[in-house]
């Protein structure tokens, strides 16, 4: 007998629905095709032992196994459950009336129970899209796919309640979640915030431009002056995510197999924190069978790199591609995936390697030149893409014992979203581009025009600091969103004075 069930494939961050055909004929030995890798392989084992464990057995006939489409590869152990109820459905073991009617898919453990799965949710959208009745999945997923209306779906703990269920036995509990409650529940959840701040007011200014115009940021200190306690603020201080952002972010997390099974709904921005050990693949994804890296779980939020010249060369050098396009494309022989990557990029770094070049009160030990060649770890394409260079220095006692309590995140992020709605109005018949950072060099002479004081004023600044070509369209770009936040129409000289001053890096004889 021929039985058709339904599981899928995550490619990137989209799904394909997987046939699985299953047909138990007069003879012996077990076939499966349709390009599954080992682990699809193995199935048989943990399903013979499953099923014995849960009262059934393994029919002593000629089973074959078809995986559809058959150019796709099949990885991972989730198609366990899927092959399992096609096994009984068509021998006869149990009603295989609706079983067509459902994706289903899961891990089997020895004694039948289902371990959970990557990539519930785009499998849950494609499942809506392509018109089925439900998704039967591992319990520890179920609250993630849930959240896709339209789509009845059924968090299981063991492949007997699956087969109990399809043998109208028992009936299934539906998970209902509403997902706009879900979302805005967690909104304004932050464990920072910048009223802890003391001091640094200078560097909170910073941030608040970083944030509104959607500008990458480095900050330059020396040990313990603050870099790591404010770029952990930052995102408390970025616009809310969209329902559509958070829905995408979900995704790319769901994937990535990061979403803990309380969760449902990303609702707060992503603040990803690699260690500089890590390896190029995975910070921009990749590896045997392609996964998210963590620029893409940093998608919509903030990628913050510490120690910014200890990373390996050819880490920080392939992260220049995704800070131009805000997309990673990851290829293969047969096949490419592309991945999200739109985020913010914060970067720390100290001065020299001891730490206290510049450093008011303490002397810096490092032998002459030893500085420049620290800094030169960071190529200039890369620092090109980067608006503000921050000097953060040390915070005074006066300002430690200072009791006052800072500006609230709450009331920094009002102007930020004020900011950013000007942005979205100036940008709503532009493609691809929110916010002030993402503007093309065609476009920045459209929206950055200034006066002959402001020309003066550049011209002043390059020739006297020693500015460098590539600091010109950064300095347009920043002070436009400095204008932003005063809700000015026309860029100021004080708004490109501001501007000049975050581009440190780029002063000649900075470095010594």
């Amino acid at each position: 007998m021929l039985v058709k069930t339904f599981g899928s494939a995550v490619i990137g961050v989209d799904a394909i629905t997987i046939t699985v055909e299953v047909n138990v004929d007069r003879g012996f030995k077990f076939f499966m095709v349709g390009l599954p890798d080992n682990a699809v392989k193995e199935s048989q084992h943990r399903i013979e032992s499953a099923l014995k464990n849960v009262g059934y057995k393994m029919p002593g006939k000629k089973i074959v196994v078809n995986m559809a489409p058959a150019d796709i590869r099949k990885e991972g152990s989730a198609y366990d459950l899927t092959i399992a109820i096609g096994i009984l459905s068509a021998s006869g073991q149990m009603n295989e009336e609706h079983v067509a009617e459902y994706i289903i898919m899961g891990e089997l453990s020895l004694d039948g129970s289902l371990q959970p799965i990557k990539g519930a949710l785009p499998i849950a959208i494609q499942a809506r899209k392509e018109g089925f009745k439900g998704f039967v999945l591992p319990k520890e997923n179920a609250r993630e796919a849930a959240i896709v209306d339209g789509l009845d779906v059924y968090g299981v703990s063991n492949i007997k309640e699956v087969i109990d269920f399809f043998n109208n036995d028992i009936t299934l509990e539906k998970i209902e979640i509403d997902t706009r409650k879900e979302f805005y529940k967690n909104l304004n959840n932050v464990d920072f915030d910048f009223e802890d701040v003391k001091g640094q007011e200078n560097i909170k200014r910073a941030l608040e431009i970083a944030a509104a115009g959607g500008h990458n940021v480095i900050l330059i200190g020396p040990p313990g002056a603050g870099k790591t306690m404010l770029a952990k603020r930052l995102p408390t201080i970025l616009p809310p995510l969209s329902l559509l952002e958070a829905l995408e972010t979900t995704k790319i997390h769901s994937v990535g197999g990061k979403l803990s099974s309380e969760t449902s709904l990303i609702s707060t921005r992503p603040f990803r924190a690699p260690h500089h050990t890590i390896s190029d693949v995975a910070l921009v994804g990749g590896g045997a069978f392609p996964q998210p890296g963590e620029i893409s779980l940093a998608h919509n939020g903030v990628l913050f790199l510490d120690e910014l010249p200890e990373f390996k060369r050819t880490v920080l050098e392939v992260l220049r591609q995704p800070l131009e396009d805000r997309r990673i494309s990851i290829s293969r022989a047969k096949f490419t995936v592309e991945y999200p990557a739109s985020f913010m990029l914060v970067a720390s770094m100290n001065p020299c390697p001891c730490g206290y070049y510049n450093h008011p009160e303490k002397d810096c030990v490092c032998s002459p030149g030893v500085v420049q060649k620290y800094l030169s770890k960071i190529s200039g394409p890369l620092l090109d893409r980067i608006d503000l260079h921050v000097e953060v220095t040390p915070v005074s006692f006066n300002e430690l014992s200072n009791i006052k309590v800072g500006e609230s995140s709450n009331d920094i992020r009002e102007r930020v979203i004020t900011a950013r709605k000007i942005q979205e109005k100036r940008f709503e018949n532009t493609e691809g581009v929110h916010s002030n950072a993402q503007v093309s060099p065609k476009m920045l002479k459209k929206i950055c025009e200034i006066d002959q004081a402001g020309k003066d004023l550049l011209k002043k600044a390059m020739d006297k600091l020693g500015l460098s070509a590539r600091a010109y369209d950064r300095i347009l770009k920043v002070a436009r969103t400095i204008a932003d936040l005063e809700g000015t129409e026309n860029i100021q000289t004080n708004h490109l004075a501001e501007a000049i001053q975050y581009r440190s890096l780029d002063r000649e004889g900075w470095a010594g």
